[in-house]
């Protein structure tokens, strides 16, 4: 997935480019900036069609929730939008201002969020997954755009890296570890997010669940990143020691479905919506 500024996320922000302005974990805030950057840079680009659909017009006021280090902000202003990023991570955001000095971002939770200003639009990449109030999350989108204002959002869906959760789960279960407690992630069906949408008065003109199978850098190692940067809160009881055996065992369970050609390819199943304010 890609993270929610803890973060697009997906399993990878807001707290996820992607990850989050939400949150990105909720429960954490130890974003690695340059390890989502240099190793996790998918999840921006993946984003990048979600730009397409968003459709924003020159001078339309934008709002990125979770928007991790920038990347998509940067995208939607070169189009001309006036485009602000938040996010739940200090250090995403701290990252996002070196990066591109020139944008507004705001350290900010997603679930919760209010401001004066008002936008045409939000989107938000890889974010919403990390967010555990989808209720409070709808809320806040609602509150910030103009009626008929649109709102344009890709997560973490039904099944999303359900065979990376599965050997977690079976591993900490192994390790005396009950991994539900830990569960960071929000992976709704479209009936479920729509329906939600729709009690909270939006019109929902698309609505898309698929499967999306995300290679991952780094060979052997790409799984020991994403877990790195997306699974955390699964291991913070064990040791440094226990938690090394633990990303083994995840990853014996789950070579035979996800390891090909010498990399790892993360089951993603993806969610995809367009609606509209009242």
């Amino acid at each position: 997935m890609e993270p929610y500024g803890q973060n697009d996320g997906d399993g990878v922000s807001a707290a996820t480019g992607g990850t989050g302005a939400g949150r990105r974990p909720e429960s954490s805030s130890g974003w690695n900036a340059a390890l989502y950057d240099s190793r996790l840079g998918f999840v921006s680009e993946f984003g990048k069609s979600l730009v397409d659909l968003l459709d924003a017009q020159p001078g339309e006021a934008v709002l990125d929730v979770g928007c991790g280090t920038g990347d998509l902000c940067r995208v939607l202003a070169d189009r001309g939008a006036a485009v602000q990023g938040i996010d739940f991570s200090a250090e995403m955001i701290e990252a996002a201002r070196a990066k591109y000095p020139e944008l507004v971002f705001e350290v900010a939770d997603g679930q919760a969020y209010e401001t004066d200003r008002r936008f045409d639009a939000v989107m938000s990449n890889a974010a919403l997954h990390w967010m555990k109030r989808p209720e409070g999350v709808v809320r806040a989108v609602r509150n910030v755009l103009v009626p008929g204002g649109r709102f344009v959002a890709e997560f973490g869906g039904k099944d999303n890296v359900g065979v990376i959760v599965a050997a977690i789960y079976r591993t900490l279960g192994s390790f005396g570890v009950d991994p539900e407690p830990c569960n960071p992630w929000y992976f709704p069906s479209v009936g479920q997010y729509a329906a939600l949408l729709e009690a909270s008065g939006f019109r929902v003109g698309y609505a898309l669940h698929y499967s999306r199978p995300t290679p991952l850098e780094d060979g052997e190692r790409g799984l020991d990143h994403w877990l790195d940067m997306f699974g955390g809160a699964f291991f913070t009881e064990l040791t440094d020691a226990r938690k090394e055996e633990a990303y083994e065992e995840v990853k014996r369970l789950a070579r035979p479905a996800l390891f090909r050609d010498g990399r790892w390819v993360a089951d993603y199943w993806r969610l995809r919506i367009l609606a509209f304010a009242p």
